[in-house]
């Protein structure tokens, strides 16, 4: 019992970090994107930036802007990388192999993870620290441990989100790109990825709470600009760890629930789709 569960374990590690693998190590073979992807968000950054100042808001706005923007490049790894990732594996024919394969597919979807997130955290980092230098954003945490608590705890609450939408994305088949850029820019707004979220109303925020970043980026706000964030903040950082937790706890069983449903589709019918497509 022992040595299988231990040669279950390494197997489920080895698959994790071989999924992982292409992402941490292909950034590094096209550095040019590494440009490229600072750079545009961070020209998005800039025009709220800009609007900010034009109507002589606090400085602590530019900071929110910032952080938003850096964040962003969180959600398009979910949408882009994770959610449409096993629909794009079916279209290339490699995702049969995924099926067939003596391992666990949550392994692969949690190799997709790591992967994403070491990628995307160099570009976020990037972002944010060309825009502190450029704008010089004044930051001051008022506990780095917790801010740092509170941005991992973010972080596996949405890639466990991603993991759920990665198998619902296959189920649904060719509407998956549609889905994609459906979900890309209502996210931005009803996140409050630029601007705090609470100023759409309490029960807009609390839909919107049902993606993690929402209350991960009120939260980080609150712990940086305590005094800016005291008319403007959703709920209490307590409260909204706590929620960030539930939520990665739900998304990571319901992503293993799809997995598991798409994978009795595919052998009981022959197809992973839910329309045969």
């Amino acid at each position: 019992m022992a040595v299988n569960l231990r040669a279950e374990t390494l197997t489920f590690l080895r698959t994790a970090w071989g999924r992982a693998y292409p992402r941490v190590v292909g950034m590094q073979r096209e550095k040019s994107w590494m440009l490229f992807d600072v750079f545009l968000p961070l020209l998005q950054v800039a025009a709220y930036v800009y609007i900010y100042r034009a109507i002589g808001a606090p400085p602590e706005f530019t900071g929110f802007v910032v952080l938003g923007g850096a964040m962003t490049a969180y959600w398009m790894n979910i949408l882009w990388s994770m959610a449409s990732q096993l629909y794009w594996e079916k279209e290339t024919g490699n995702l049969e192999l995924f099926i067939i394969a003596p391992t666990s597919r949550m392994a692969i979807l949690l190799g997709m993870a790591v992967g994403g997130i070491f990628a995307t955290t160099i570009r976020a980092l990037g972002v944010l620290l060309a825009g502190i230098l450029v704008f010089r954003v004044p930051m001051a945490p008022t506990s780095v441990p917790a801010l740092i608590g509170v941005f991992l705890l973010t972080l596996v609450a949405l890639y466990g989100m991603g993991m759920l939408m990665a198998s619902l994305f296959l189920l649904w088949g060719r509407q998956a790109w549609h889905i994609a850029n459906l979900f890309q820019e209502p996210v931005f707004l009803v996140s409050g990825f630029y601007f705090p979220v609470r100023a759409l109303g309490f029960l807009v925020a609390l839909g919107a709470s049902i993606v993690p970043i929402t209350l991960g980026l009120d939260a980080m706000r609150q712990l940086l600009y305590p005094q800016m964030m005291e008319g403007f903040r959703f709920l209490p950082v307590g409260v909204e760890l706590g929620a960030l937790a539930v939520l990665g706890v739900g998304f990571l069983f319901f992503a293993h629930r799809a997995l598991r449903f798409f994978e009795n589709l595919a052998r009981r019918e022959g197809r992973l789709t839910l329309r045969g497509q």
